[in-house]
């Protein structure tokens, strides 16, 4: 199967899973926008040329937090996973777009087993459930992929975005000033702490009103926390994760002003792509980078063009350049 094909597929296979519902991103389709800065510390400028590391650089940020599926009106307790997608936008104007998820790793390494476990998950039109026999061949030839299917089991959902860790899952290649490129990975780690917080019963959208309470009282932090690797450490294999031990650097607070629906906000156009990296942050050889960037580019094309049809407008907003 051709690398195109294969990223058509696996958006029909986010459609025959969770449904299509006309306008929405195919994946992460129920979201909130959300505002706010980054403050960097300099303690990452030694290892990143990039303008946003710079010793006491504020930069803007908008973004998204979220739950995966193609559901806009799924209930926030359907799934233990959340999302945080960014864009970072430096005073010279290069932009850096983050998408991350509150899991310790991706089920699997690579597309063609990723769009393989979507298939499996298709329901059975008879039960509406996925096969189980399918299932469970799946995960005897993916065995991490098991092992993500427990933590999904196992983990109870939050109550609030603001008390979640967002991991890049992925690595990349940060590159400081002399041309030296370092593996890493990053995660945003919340200043809120749960504090034995239950998710309310019989309320579907929770999560955003949880968020407007919060930010009522004041913004929500986040510190950046960037992970580097060890020789030996995988950098192509995002369902791997990497040694607790491993050297962090404490790069800067990311500080959440405000949220808005994502119906009218600013993050509904932007196509959150984790490939979009300015001067100092580089892709690493991990084959799910680019193969996210085309799903993204696909879902974005074909949920751009609905709305254009839904707000009968003949041309779709212009890309800002999650699925």
């Amino acid at each position: 199967m051709s690398h195109e094909s294969l990223v058509d597929k696996t958006v029909d296979q986010f459609q025959k899973n969770s449904g299509v519902f006309r306008g929405f991103r195919r994946n992460h389709a129920k979201g909130v926008c959300i505002s706010g800065y980054f403050a960097s510390s300099g303690k990452a400028a030694r290892y990143s040329a990039a303008q946003v590391f710079a010793p006491g650089q504020r930069t803007p940020v908008v973004g998204r937090l979220s739950i995966p599926g193609t559901n806009p009106y799924s209930w926030d307790d359907s799934t233990p996973i959340r999302g945080m997608a960014l864009k970072f936008t430096q005073a010279n104007g290069e932009q850096w777009r983050s998408a991350m998820n509150a899991v310790p790793a991706f089920p699997v390494a690579t597309p063609q087993a990723n769009y393989e476990f979507l298939k499996a998950q298709q329901p059975d039109p008879a039960t509406g459930k996925p096969d189980p026999k399918k299932m469970a061949r799946f995960f005897a030839s993916h065995p991490r992929a098991d092992a993500f299917r427990e933590w999904v089991v196992t983990t109870k959902p939050s109550a609030s975005f603001a008390t979640e860790r967002y991991n890049s899952l992925d690595t990349f290649m940060l590159v400081d000033a002399q041309g030296e490129r370092h593996a890493v990975r990053w995660s945003m780690l919340p200043e809120a702490t749960a504090d034995g917080e239950q998710v309310p019963a019989d309320e579907p959208d929770f999560l955003a009103d949880d968020l407007r309470r919060r930010l009522a009282n004041g913004p929500l932090r986040w510190q950046l926390s960037i992970t580097l690797a060890r020789p030996g450490d995988p950098i192509n294999d995002a369902s791997r994760p990497w040694p607790a031990d491993r050297p962090h650097i404490d790069a800067g607070t990311l500080v959440l002003r405000a949220s808005q629906p994502q119906k009218n906000g600013s993050c509904r156009d932007i196509n959150f792509d984790p490939t979009v990296l300015p001067a100092g942050i580089e892709l690493s050889d991990d084959p799910l980078l680019l193969f996210r960037k085309k799903v993204y580019a696909v879902s974005h094309r074909r949920r751009t063009r609905e709305q254009a049809q839904l707000h009968g407008t003949t041309q779709a907003p212009a890309p800002q350049t999650s699925s």
